[in-house]
């Protein structure tokens, strides 16, 4: 028995559950007051929970599809992303010792930003459904 008859319904379920992991983490992590007294460390691994979540999200919803370029797509950015943000992470936690360097920290923000986003996830979508629908 499948679990979702279609393609769209698989896709439009993995957006959901996205958008759901990024509006969770934006209420409860990253605008909550509480959080700066949380240890920078414990932060900076509640953030990559959460990327690698959304990117699980992603490789199981999209895994399935007939377009196989998204997922591939989904991949490359993904991992690159991580490998970048984990790198930076690794720096600040090896060599700052505290001492963050401002514009390191915000590039990391911004890369981590666009990874957990349900907007390259629905910009995807959108661009394989102008590519697949039929020139009249």
């Amino acid at each position: 028995m499948k679990l979702y008859k279609s393609d769209k319904i698989r896709f439009i379920m993995g957006l959901v559950i996205i958008f759901i992991l990024y509006s969770c983490y934006y209420i409860f992590i990253a605008e909550h007051r509480d959080t700066a007294m949380l240890p920078r460390k414990l932060r900076h691994f509640i953030s990559l929970l959460f990327t690698v979540a959304v990117y699980f999200a992603g490789t199981f919803h999209l895994g399935k599809l007939k377009a196989t370029w998204m997922s591939k797509f989904w991949h490359m950015v993904h991992i690159s992303g991580l490998c970048i943000i984990t790198s930076i992470g690794l720096f600040d936690w090896l060599f700052l010792e505290g001492n963050t360097i401002p514009r390191l920290s915000i590039f990391a923000r911004s890369i981590q930003e666009i990874l957990i986003s349900p907007l390259m996830y629905l910009a995807m979508g959108l661009l394989n459904n102008l590519l697949t629908k039929p020139a009249n």
